[in-house]
């Protein structure tokens, strides 16, 4: 027993070493990259690369203000503002072009980008959802299929056919069908396992049953987006792939949320894209009624001014407000932009716009955080507020209008998903934003050995004590 406990501790020892150098390395490539980029355009114009750089923040400015004027204004300002937004960065691509300085500083952008996707990737720790093996096949698997979503994926991918020959059984939605009252029949009925074919909201409401049954749910991406399938790591160019979930599957316990009495498996929208997704017709012309009505939205006497309060922190004369169920990843992310990298961390996703001016606009080429206009935070409870009796709130793409003020809350573990064994594009956990001493405590390790394990949290240093 003892020489057993000994190799394994071995063992971890040697993984744990393996993970350290391959942090390490990522760190020190991301300090070279850090001072590549700031070399690069030193030693292509000297001091005056700071010029340079300079009229590029120009630029970048004054195309914030152009989509400003674009979106928050009609007539000549708008046109004014669609010119500007184009002709700003391209007027100083040219100037850069005709003095030689765009290959610089495209290099030294490209420098930036890899210096801050290899230091969140060193400070990196894996996670994914708690995985559980499937003991058995279900007996009565039921399978609710929109034979209109995703531009008729479920004939396209003969889903029918292929749910039946797994021994499910199957019942197609028609238009305006109360989706969960079919749900709560088929488990009246004796469904031991719930499955939707369908976009996000159609998945939501049948989610909310199978979490109140404490049933097992399997997603089948045949919506046109199919955000949440994606976040499952799940195939979305092939339905069907879902289908081995039944047999061949893992299950997961990942959360829900609420907007009021309202479950949601993405996000709730609250403000701007929440009020133009009301008019009638953005279905058929999303583009031209977002434009035709955003003016007002932004600006005008009716434009919204929405209040939270996430937790104990408070933001107010908000345009927009997103909460989504657990926290989106940020935009620019090279290894998942926009994208949920875990489920089941029992916190809500906030996120913040608050632009009311020109001046505003501009101030968002200093970046969205430290300008004031986005602010995200992560939260175990989100009251959204207003000065209306009633909030229009997209829950999953869906419109729905709410009584004021709309309270938005994690349910932790509450859904039972059951996944393929193999998923294509499983989540993992990146770092957070790039945290630069310890990023270079990292990278000097191998000079200065024990410095980065100095500034370690005591937690994780005593855990490291006990493996050994």
């Amino acid at each position: 027993m003892g020489r057993q406990s000994g190799d394994i501790n071995r063992a971890r020892k040697a993984r744990a070493s393996t993970s350290r150098e391959g942090d390490a390395g990522r760190a020190r490539l991301a300090v070279l990259a850090l001072l590549g980029s700031i070399l690069v355009p030193l030693v292509a114009a000297g001091l005056r690369s700071v010029l340079w750089a300079l009229a590029g923040i120009a630029a970048l400015a004054l195309a914030a203000v152009g989509v400003w004027w674009t979106l928050a204004h009609t007539g000549a300002l708008r046109a004014l503002g669609a010119a500007l937004s184009v002709t700003a960065p391209v007027a100083v691509l040219a100037l850069y072009a005709t003095f030689g300085m765009l290959g610089p500083a495209l290099l030294s952008l490209g420098l930036w980008l890899l210096a801050v996707t290899a230091a969140r990737t060193a400070l990196a720790r894996g996670h994914t959802a708690s995985e559980q093996a499937v003991a058995e096949a279900p007996h009565a698997p039921w399978v609710l299929m929109n034979p209109r979503s995703g531009g008729g994926k479920v004939g396209r991918f003969g889903l029918v056919e292929k749910a039946r020959a797994a021994g499910c059984r199957v019942a197609l939605l028609d238009a305006g069908q109360d989706v969960a009252g079919l749900a709560r029949q088929a488990v009246a009925e004796g469904a031991d396992l719930l499955a939707v074919a369908g976009g996000d909201g159609t998945q939501a409401l049948v989610a909310e049953v199978a979490a109140r049954h404490d049933l097992p749910f399997v997603v089948i991406p045949a919506g046109t987006r199919n955000h949440f399938a994606l976040d499952l790591g799940l195939d979305r160019d092939d339905p069907a792939a879902a289908l081995e979930a039944l047999t061949l599957g893992v299950e997961l316990r990942i959360d829900l949320g609420y907007a009021a009495d309202r479950v949601f498996v993405n996000n709730a929208s609250f403000g701007t894209y929440a009020s133009v997704v009301t008019d009638p017709a953005y279905r058929d012309a999303k583009a031209r009624t977002t434009l035709r009505t955003l003016p007002g939205l932004l600006t005008g006497e009716d434009a919204p001014r929405l209040r939270t309060r996430a937790d104990r922190t408070y933001v107010d004369a908000l345009q927009a407000l997103l909460v989504s169920n657990n926290p989106y990843g940020r935009a620019v992310d090279a290894a998942h932009p926009g994208r949920r990298e875990r489920l089941d961390s029992g916190l809500l996703g906030v996120v913040c716009v608050r632009v009311g001016n020109t001046a505003q606009a501009a101030r968002m080429v200093r970046g969205p955080r430290r300008s004031g206009g986005l602010v995200r935070l992560s939260a175990g409870m989100v009251v959204v507020d207003a000065d209306t009796d009633t909030l229009p709130v997209g829950i999953d793409g869906e419109h729905v209008v709410l009584p004021s003020p709309v309270v938005c809350r994690s349910a932790p573990g509450a859904l039972r998903v059951r996944v393929p064994r193999r998923r294509p594009h499983a989540p993992r956990i990146r770092g957070a934003a790039a945290d630069w001493p310890r990023v270079a405590r990292l990278a000097l390790g191998p000079l200065f050995p024990g410095r980065e394990e100095q500034h370690r949290p005591a937690r994780m240093r005593r855990h490291s004590s006990d493996t050994t």
